[in-house]
């Protein structure tokens, strides 16, 4: 216990001065990339990093009730507009899966399983289940789908800001008093347990984005969380992404970076062919649908589509669907050869 201690106040403290160094220098989204880097280097370099689920899960609902508080009813018009980008995501993700495995097998070698396992944008979990019952090479599919969920939490904000503005800059929403901040940090972990529950992913985040939402959308709530927690949650989750690099084998590293980097390339031009797709089709800000189109993480997009200035509700509902999605083709996708 006391050796965990030490290892997540290590990881904080790192991920707090990769984002101070990030926000002086003027990288985006500075409190996400900062510490995913900063932290991501000292993992590979040998310092042992840790992060407590309670602290992960706090970060996750105060993201959440921040995505929320930008409902509005041009947010909810704008929900008609969708089924043609959710019809383009399945095609997107089919393609990234087939074509990223299809890489993986021919430039590096990798037995069929191991590739697909490898290839799949996101559902980590349910993917190392599906390696250890297969008994694919599960050392090089979880160091390869972290080295791709690091790439596109740097490359997105990078890509969306060289991309052009991705909409309207959100108007400044006040932060919550106390007594309604509290009441609205509870219901949102009441209603994220029992997404858990049902197995829902990213349950705490979607729980306190259902709970702002509604809220926001009835006029009950008036605000958002202040800065004094938005900005410690946006950088715990940067210091999340790089606490995946702990105890990390410098070897196995080398060897899954090319892999890492065919992948991440490819998943994200193919993302980007399909948001402007439904740029074309809809008129959606081409950025907006990439960071929903993106393959990183549900809680990592999510975020980043609040200090984008995307669309949360709609970021965060293609990131949920493709894991579903993703559930029903990996086993299709195993079963090619």
């Amino acid at each position: 216990m006391r050796d965990e201690a030490v290892r997540t106040i290590r990881a904080l403290m790192i991920g707090a001065v990769g984002g101070a160094l990030a926000w002086l220098i003027g990288l985006p989204a500075p409190m996400l990339m900062g510490p995913a880097i900063a932290v991501t280097i000292a993992a590979v370099a040998g310092q042992r990093m840790h992060m407590p689920v309670p602290l992960r899960d706090s970060a996750f609902i105060i993201i959440g009730i921040g995505m929320g508080s930008g409902v509005t009813p041009e947010t909810l018009e704008a929900v008609r507009t969708w089924p043609a980008s959710v019809a383009l995501l399945v095609v997107v993700v089919g393609v990234i899966l087939v074509a990223g495995a299809a890489a993986i097998a021919w430039l590096f070698g990798k037995d069929w399983r191991t590739s697909v396992l490898a290839a799949s944008p996101g559902h980590l979990s349910y993917v190392l289940g599906l390696g250890v019952e297969m008994r694919a090479d599960i050392g090089f599919v979880t160091v390869v789908q972290s080295l791709r969920l690091l790439a596109l939490t740097l490359l997105v904000p990078i890509v969306v800001v060289l991309g052009g503005q991705v909409g309207a800059p959100a108007a400044p929403v006040p932060p919550l008093e106390f007594l309604p901040l509290a009441l609205c940090l509870a219901a949102s972990a009441v209603a994220g347990l029992i997404l858990a529950r049902f197995g829902v992913p990213a349950a705490l985040l979607l729980g306190g984005m259902f709970v702002s939402s509604i809220g926001h959308g009835a006029g009950v709530i008036h605000g958002g969380a202040p800065d004094w927690l938005t900005i410690p949650g946006f950088a715990i989750m940067g210091t999340l992404i790089g606490t995946r690099f702990d105890g990390a084998n410098l070897k196995v590293l080398r060897g899954a970076l090319g892999a890492s980097v065919v992948l991440t390339s490819l998943s994200v031009a193919i993302a980007m062919i399909g948001a402007l797709g439904v740029a074309k089709l809809t008129g959606l800000p081409v950025m907006q649908v990439l960071i929903a189109f993106a393959p990183g993480g549900v809680e990592t997009m999510a975020a980043m589509a609040v200090v984008l200035d995307a669309d949360p509700a709609f970021v965060a509902a293609h990131h949920v669907l493709r894991l579903f999605v993703l559930t029903a083709l990996v086993p299709m996708a195993l079963r090619l050869r």
